[in-house]
């Protein structure tokens, strides 16, 4: 809620208060709190108002006629009950047009991000990688290659400085759209992602580099996601030091926006039999790990702008969240080029041989998946990736988190505990940074630090050998 919004709705109420003084105390009341009502509203009207302010506006004309009708000398005749039930009515609607308003404003918030934790400024680049060798599955054409586009945010020079890039594009055009295909891939109306579209992120982009090279996080988002839904993940690691490279992947992703402004639609869709729709799922996921190997090695060609030689290929992670934790953990399959693996709530789907030469950290969810039967197959699955592993490794369960809580979700939702936890807007992603940082320090820098100790001061942890 902004504070125009908070001030009109402090205003209605207390106007509507002061319709409940007796008439001699009640008409001065009445009048100071119609001015105020009037001086919040213009107010309101000329600091650019969101949509929510227009049920608020309402509501304050509702709440102006009835300290009007207030003012009016009462005389006594036939139709007093008539009136009366007039006024209740009035007010009624009054009542639920602010309300409406306010509820709008608490549930759907201004999105602001907090700054990145680190001690370095953060640039961010957003590129586009094509694989002239992976035809693209999901269109007849067999000219058609597949594209991955990708925003890589990484520690930028002390002296950086200038307009933060848009959270969810490179320009206003790429930020509605992708605001457009977020909403009707998730089924939510437009006007719930309009203050996202509009809203910054922290990098400044094409930032100059701090000198590199440095450590490296591959990251792929939730099913539907886009590559910025972990923005304020990604920001806080490269504040530390790290290269974040996060990725649309086309097809999958609600919308992605190619460098010729084509936009790409999601066109995954589920049968409903889990069975089928399991198998789909892995096919997903193969087509999401081998996008994260061909990020992976055209970053690590970079030799132009801000990426030039910014990439250590020595210190290399994989993350994802979701649908993209699977996705990671399958790139990471025999994979030595990867030296850490980061799984955000993301039911693993690895084939029953598969070996994996890195550790591993998975943040599991304390809501769980919401049934029994999922949250059985969840943990089945995750024992059987760490034991997959030659390394040890964490699974961390973080209370009062919820599977969204993962992403940026809690900044853009209504704070609903069963959608986003119950730990706040801002608290789910320090932990998460937190208990990232802590492993890919000690996993990618050596950094000595005792990890389950460290973990264990941010969830509950269960080593895994």
């Amino acid at each position: 809620m902004t504070w125009s919004e908070a001030l009109l709705l402090g205003a209605i109420g207390f106007l509507l208060l002061t319709l409940c003084l007796p008439v001699r105390v009640g008409r001065p009341a009445v009048v100071s709190a119609m001015f105020v009502v009037v001086g919040c509203a213009a107010s309101g009207a000329l600091t650019d108002p969101r949509w929510q302010w227009l049920p608020l506006a309402g509501g304050a004309l509702i709440a102006l006629a009835l300290g009007a009708l207030r003012l009016r000398t009462p005389r006594p005749d036939r139709r007093r009950g008539l009136r009366a039930t007039g006024f209740t009515l009035t007010l009624l609607a009054c009542l639920g047009t602010a309300g409406l308003g306010g509820l709008g404003a608490w549930a759907i918030p201004v999105p602001v991000f907090p700054e990145p934790s680190g001690p370095h400024p953060v640039g961010a680049v957003t590129v586009q990688w094509e694989d002239p060798d992976r035809e693209e599955t999901w269109t007849e054409d067999p000219s058609d290659h597949r594209v991955v586009v990708a925003r890589v945010w990484y520690p930028a020079a002390p002296d950086t400085a200038g307009e933060p890039a848009l959270y969810l594009g490179r320009d206003p055009a790429e930020a509605d759209a992708v605001a457009r295909g977020l909403a009707a891939g998730f089924g939510v109306p437009e006007i719930v992602l309009t203050d996202a579209a509009a809203a910054g992120a922290r990098a400044v982009p094409d930032a100059r580099p701090a000198p590199g090279p440095h450590p490296v996080v591959l990251f792929s988002p939730g099913l539907g996601g886009v590559r910025t839904q972990n923005t304020v993940w990604a920001e806080g690691l490269a504040s530390h030091g790290y290269v974040v490279a996060a990725l649309d992947h086309p097809y999958d992703s609600a919308v992605v926006v190619l460098d010729d402004g084509t936009e790409v639609h999601g066109a995954l869709e589920a049968t409903g039999d889990p069975v089928e729709d399991d198998l789909l799922a892995r096919e997903w996921a193969d087509i999401r790990a081998a996008d994260l190997d061909l990020a992976l090695v055209r970053l690590l060609e970079e030799d132009r702008g801000p990426l030039a030689g910014l990439a250590d290929p020595d210190r290399v992670a994989v993350a994802g969240h979701s649908l993209g934790g699977a996705a990671a953990l399958l790139a990471a399959v025999g994979d030595p080029r990867y030296h850490a693996v980061v799984d955000l709530d993301g039911l693993p789907r690895l084939p029953e041989d598969a070996l994996l030469p890195q550790p591993v950290l998975a943040l599991v969810a304390d809501a769980g998946t919401g049934s029994t039967e999922g949250d059985t197959r969840y943990a089945l699955a995750l024992d059987a990736a760490f034991a997959a592993s030659s390394e040890p490794g964490f699974a961390v369960t973080v209370p009062g988190t919820a599977h969204l809580g993962f992403s940026d979700s809690p900044f853009l939702l209504p704070p609903f505990p069963s959608l986003v936890g119950s730990l706040g807007r801002e608290e789910t992603a320090r932990i998460t940074e937190a208990a990232c940082l802590v492993f890919l320090d000690a996993s990618l820098n050596g950094s000595g630090t005792d990890v389950a100790a460290a973990l264990s001061e941010l969830g509950e942890v269960t080593p895994m050998p």
